[in-house]
């Protein structure tokens, strides 16, 4: 599973990818979350774009570039210093987008 966190220069989104990643070996799962700007987006680049909130303006511009799960970070998400919370929020958005069971079959080895 490959998550890219978005944010304005990539700087605050590196803080949320690492927790993110974190919490997600600590949960057995074989993701990968990297932090980039909003020119770091590549149709079929990643499974999940999570985006700063200081960039709400630009969610929609964001969902048009991609055909995967796009979505908003709460705006205390710097303050979800173990990426439990992040974690949850991905896991929901991936279990609810509609190919959720190929990409969770594929991204965590498990048959």
């Amino acid at each position: 599973m490959k998550i890219l966190v978005v944010c304005g220069a990539g700087a605050s989104s590196t803080f949320v990818a690492q927790r993110l990643r974190r919490a997600a070996e600590h949960a057995g799962l074989a993701w990968d979350a990297s932090a980039g700007m909003e020119t770091s987006i590549v149709e079929g680049g990643q499974d999940l774009v999570l985006i700063g909130p200081h960039l709400a303006e630009r969610v929609s511009v964001i969902r048009s570039m991609v055909s995967v799960p796009v979505a908003l970070l709460p705006d205390d998400v710097f303050a979800d210093r173990d990426g439990e919370r992040t974690l949850a929020l991905a896991r929901t958005l991936l279990t609810d987008s509609p190919d959720a069971s190929h990409r969770q079959h594929t991204s965590e080895g498990t048959s």
